[in-house]
């Protein structure tokens, strides 16, 4: 991340540029397209998003794909933001490409306080099990298995690392690579059956009100410090923030809590549609919208609080 500060100034400088006066943006920028890795806590602030941007005028929609199609869909400006670059377990991927400038990184985290390393169900912890250097003790009640999420992901690709690398005594175990909710099935399945099982664990995320779940110590060197303490970024396509600093202004603006995103989250995981959810909550919070709205107009340069809250029925 030290690398990457003349990267970081330009966009502040971008970004300053655009604060300074309400222009709206040009009809090229009417369409924005969001990425999306399929996790539910991107789901959700992409939902947030997309909600905003309709109410502003634009014509929002999402791409779904792996954290590389991403990255390769910001560098050829086929998607134009991505609010779920986690620092520091996806920057082995996404730090090549802000590097080359293929992205362009925004300088303030739109989440701190995030985590993300692996867990067991807490009776596992209380057998023994409380980190990374025990997993090889329980090989056999484990059933030689780490449960990950799609395939692509970088955490999934860490775990295989340690795993070929024979880290922590892992050589021989097999990384289960599935979708984010196939994942949970097998975590809710062995929960129910008293098995123990470990897996890719983050917040927020409702998994943490679910389940009795513990961190396992010890993955420092592996997932980063603190139980793997993240912070989450928004990418963009190169010059995006100056082609078009409206929405650049609302992408900055952008900044959740873990709380927010955990609330946010619960329907979601109930196969709730993101932007509708988005919808909901933003009327039950309408507070946020001076925030997250201060500087950022309509698409043709009109209130932008006044036309949220008319799209929504505030």
């Amino acid at each position: 991340m030290k690398k990457i500060g003349k990267v970081m100034a330009a966009c502040l400088a971008s970004l300053l540029m655009a604060g300074g006066a309400h222009a709206s943006d040009g009809e090229t920028c009417r369409k924005v397209t969001l990425g999306d890795v399929g996790w539910s806590d991107i789901a959700a602030t992409t939902g947030i998003a997309t909600a905003l941007l309709e109410g502003l005028g634009y014509d929002a929609s999402k791409t779904i794909a792996s954290p590389p199609i991403v990255l390769a869909g910001l560098k050829k400006a086929q998607i134009d933001a991505f609010l779920g670059y986690w620092d520091p377990s996806m920057t082995p991927t996404v730090k090549p490409f802000v590097d080359a400038h293929a992205v362009d990184l925004l300088p303030h985290p739109n989440l701190v306080g995030a985590r993300y390393t692996l867990a067991v169900p807490s009776f596992a912890a209380d057998a023994g099990l409380k980190g990374f250097a025990d997993i090889a003790k329980f090989r056999d009640q484990l059933d030689g298995k780490i449960y990950g999420i799609g395939a692509g992901n970088n955490g999934n690709a860490l775990v295989q690392r340690m795993i070929d690398k024979n880290e922590f005594g892992l050589g021989g175990f097999k990384l289960v690579e599935s979708s984010e909710a196939g994942m949970l099935v097998q975590v809710n399945r062995a929960i129910r059956e008293h098995r123990m099982v470990v897996f890719l664990a983050w917040e927020p995320h409702p998994m943490n009100l679910d389940y009795k779940i513990t961190y396992l110590t010890g993955g420092d060197d592996v997932f980063g410090p603190n139980y793997g303490s993240a912070k989450v970024f928004t990418i963009v396509a190169p010059g995006y923030m100056a082609r078009c600093p409206n929405v650049g202004r609302l992408l900055t603006n952008l900044q959740f809590t873990t709380d927010e995103e955990n609330r946010l989250m619960v329907p979601i995981m109930n196969h709730a549609d993101p932007v509708a959810v988005a919808k909901t909550w933003l009327k039950s919070n309408p507070d946020v919208l001076a925030k997250w709205l201060d500087g950022v107009t309509t698409i043709d340069g009109q209130d932008g609080v006044k036309a949220v809250q008319r799209t929504i029925g505030m």
